[in-house]
C-alpha cells in the first residue's frame, strides 16, 4: 500500500506529465492524444511507473517506443516544472495502459454469451420447484394439521 506521500507525489507527476504531453512535447508525437492514466511511485520516490493511454493511434506499441526514445526530454521538462517541490526527479518508466482494450474485449465476450432465461427452479436443488416451497413447512416436518389438509 502506498503512503500518503507517495500518493501525493504520484498525483503531482501525473498532472504535470499530462500538461507536458499536451503542451510542451506534443510536436514530438504528431497529433497523437496521449493521456496519463496513472502513476505509481516507488517508496524512495526515485522511480515513477507511468501508465499511458494512447488514443487515436492504432499502433500503440510503436508510439510507446517513440515515447521511450524521448524519455530524457520528457524528464527534463518535468524537472523544470517540479524542481522547487522535490529533491530528486524520478526516473520515468512508461507502460501502455490497455484497460480500454481489455474492457472492449470483455464486452465482446459477454455479448457473445448464451444466457438462458431465468427459471423457477431452486438453484441449490434443481429437482425442487417453486410450488414445492408452498407445499412444505419451513421446518420440513409433517404435522397433524398438514396430514388433515391432504
Amino acid at each position: 500500500m502506498e503512503s500518503k506521500r507517495q500518493q501525493k507525489f504520484a498525483r503531482l507527476i501525473q498532472k504535470e506529465l499530462a500538461e507536458i504531453f499536451q503542451r510542451d512535447v506534443s510536436h514530438l508525437f504528431q497529433s497523437s492524444y496521449i493521456s496519463v492514466s496513472g502513476v505509481a511511485v516507488s517508496p524512495d520516490l526515485g522511480v515513477a511507473k507511468v501508465h499511458l493511454s494512447l488514443l487515436l493511434n492504432p499502433n500503440g506499441r510503436d508510439m510507446l517506443n517513440e515515447i521511450k526514445v524521448h524519455t530524457k526530454t520528457i524528464r527534463h521538462e518535468l524537472a523544470k516544472r517540479i524542481k522547487n517541490q522535490v529533491r530528486v526527479i524520478p526516473e520515468l518508466i512508461f507502460y501502455l495502459d490497455d484497460t480500454a482494450e481489455y474492457a472492449a474485449k470483455m464486452d465482446k465476450i459477454i455479448a457473445g454469451l448464451d444466457i438462458p432465461s431465468e427459471s423457477k427452479e431452486d438453484p441449490t436443488n434443481p429437482f425442487r420447484t417453486e410450488e414445492d416451497y408452498y407445499l412444505s413447512d419451513e421446518d420440513g416436518e409433517d404435522t397433524e394439521e398438514d396430514a388433515e389438509e391432504r
